[in-house]
């Protein structure tokens, strides 16, 4: 299968029924439902009474292509409150304000969308947007708990400018963040189990850069969008999340997620040998560079007549090795999950696989994902294929599909290796 079919021709037409609540964030929701019209997508709105405060019905309907209604006495010959929940093959709804959800919790039905909700049988996907104290309430909190036991999604709101001059947990995550965590439910609706509440994940990401001077540099193709992926995905799941990334361009951060910059092979190294100390799960998928040069020039290499002078390069240290050392010598928790990443090409020796199997054994950590790469393959791509190795010796194969979908896939056998081991909704719990 290809990357061009694995997007929404391959997925289908798919009608999403997206309900905004009435918050300011509502402006947001425009791009969203641009997003899924634009690929084809059969999209209704369903704002709230409020939510028209904020943007007008005629907005939403330019945008979707289909009437608005608030409540449920309009088209009662259609009963649409019942055939719009049960019609979806995916409910978002954002923002959900405090009051949304406190509504959606408590089985209300008295507009059109808390109407449908009590219909819908696909996934459910809540997308918190309020000021950090509304969201740290423990009645917010309580509702969301409830939702969650009832297998709604909700996910876990970004960090930054609230209205006014407040700043915190509480933003609306940006529309294409929604949007990816849409498309993985529309590919897998169980994709996004809140099983991994208390976890502490650390992923490195993105490609590293080895300075020549101070304007040039040794570096991959690497987009980090692979790292971000299991970052986003980890995070919904309920993980503490922290990504040490490297280059990641256009890669876009995740939300709900802290993140560590680097530069060049040696800081990752240390950033993640620092911080493994403290983690349940470490996912080495950044594309480290092999080599360094030797030297740095101390200023701008010049041409000159007489051609690019040889640069002396040197081996880079080999971080997840390393990493795997120090759990066996008890600097890193033993139980730790260590997860690596291979990006290889076959050659006369033997085939990517090949390559994947005989790399697990050098670095004797828990898992290893092999993908092929170069020829418009993995790097820089929305889709990703490969393998799925283990240390006991069994073999998965990850076929083609979003990144979003391949990092949930991963984090399915990592949650099956993290030290309760049982895969449920049981937090891990910390003593320090």
């Amino acid at each position: 299968m290809t990357a061009a079919t694995t997007g929404p021709a391959a997925r289908g037409r798919k009608r999403i029924l997206i309900g905004v609540g009435g918050g300011i964030a509502a402006y947001k929701v425009c791009s969203l439902i641009r997003h899924f019209t634009e690929d084809g997508h059969d999209v209704r709105v369903a704002p709230t009474r409020n939510a028209l405060e904020f943007v007008g019905a005629a907005t939403f309907e330019a945008l979707s292509g289909n009437p608005v209604s608030t409540e449920v006495f309009d088209g009662v010959d259609e009963v649409v409150h019942v055939r719009l929940g049960q019609g979806a093959d995916l409910v978002i709804i954002a923002p959900a304000t405090a009051d949304l959800l406190s509504r959606a919790a408590t089985g209300r039905a008295d507009d059109l969308l808390t109407a449908s909700l009590l219909v819908a049988t696909c996934p459910v996907l809540f997308v918190p947007a309020m000021h950090t104290e509304m969201w740290r309430h423990p009645a917010t909190q309580a509702n969301v708990a409830t939702l969650r036991e009832r297998g709604n999604i909700v996910m876990t709101p970004a960090s930054g400018r609230l209205t006014g001059t407040d700043s915190g947990p509480g933003r609306l995550p940006e529309p294409q963040e929604i949007a990816l965590i849409g498309e993985l439910l529309l590919d897998r609706a169980d994709a996004l189990p809140h099983d991994l509440a208390g976890v502490r994940v650390l992923i490195s990401a993105g490609g590293t850069r080895e300075p020549l001077d101070p304007v040039r540099f040794l570096g991959n193709h690497s987009s980090g969008k692979q790292g971000f992926a299991l970052a986003r995905a980890a995070a919904q799941r309920g993980a503490e999340v922290t990504v040490v990334a490297g280059s990641t361009a256009g890669a876009g951060e995740p939300a709900a997620v802290e993140v560590v910059p680097i530069d060049s092979a040696r800081e990752l190294a240390a950033e993640m040998t620092h911080r493994a100390a403290d983690a349940d799960v470490v996912i080495m998928a950044a594309a480290v560079a092999d080599f360094r040069p030797v030297s740095t020039a101390e200023s701008k290499i010049k041409k000159g007549d007489a051609g690019p002078a040889p640069v002396e390069l040197t081996t880079n240290p080999d971080i997840l090795r390393g990493l795997v050392e120090a759990r066996d010598a008890g600097a890193i928790p033993v139980e730790t999950v260590i997860v690596g990443f291979a990006a290889e090409t076959g050659d006369e020796t033997g085939g990517v696989l090949d390559h994947g199997r005989a790399k697990l054994k050098r670095k004797g950590c828990d898992l290893l994902v092999v993908n092929a790469v170069g020829n418009g393959k993995a790097f820089g791509t929305e889709d990703n294929t490969g393998w799925l190795l283990s240390a006991h010796g069994e073999e998965t194969a990850l076929p083609m599909g979003t990144k979003t979908l391949m990092a949930s896939r991963i984090l399915d056998a990592v949650r099956s290796l993290v030290p309760d081991g049982s895969g449920t909704a049981t937090p891990v719990t910390h003593t320090s």
